[in-house]
């Protein structure tokens, strides 16, 4: 296993990490300090805002969890697609994001895109 999939996998992890102080020590250990998360809905820059950004998903879709894709990835670069949904059951949301690591082994960017969103109305 490269460590960029590793990486993309703790990063999925910090998805589905409902302790708060557990999801932020884990964003900090995988993203750089002036990382940046851009995808339709959110463009924040640094660990505390995308911890913001991690919890309101999770308000939003409480008992879902993401599940990682394959992961493909070239020099310091990673795109996966994951999806969110319940155990076991079709994903309301699924998604593809590329992520840019840095020479420290961090996360310095991520560009997300959602190709399903739940229906509103």
């Amino acid at each position: 296993m490269s460590d960029i999939q590793h990486l993309v996998e703790r990063y999925i992890a910090a998805w589905n990490e409902t302790d708060p102080a557990a999801r932020r020590a884990l964003i900090g250990e995988v993203f750089a300090a002036d990382a940046r998360y851009t995808d339709p809905l959110a463009d924040v820059t640094g660990p505390d805002a995308l911890d913001a950004v991690v919890g309101a998903v999770q308000d939003q879709f409480a008992g879902l969890a993401f599940t990682l894709g394959p992961v493909d990835t070239h020099h310091h670069v990673a795109r996966f697609t994951w999806e969110l949904g319940p155990a076991g059951g079709e994903a309301l949301v699924i998604g593809f994001d590329v992520a840019v690591t840095g020479e420290d082994g961090l996360i310095h960017g991520v560009l997300g895109f959602l190709d399903k969103v739940p229906a509103t109305g």
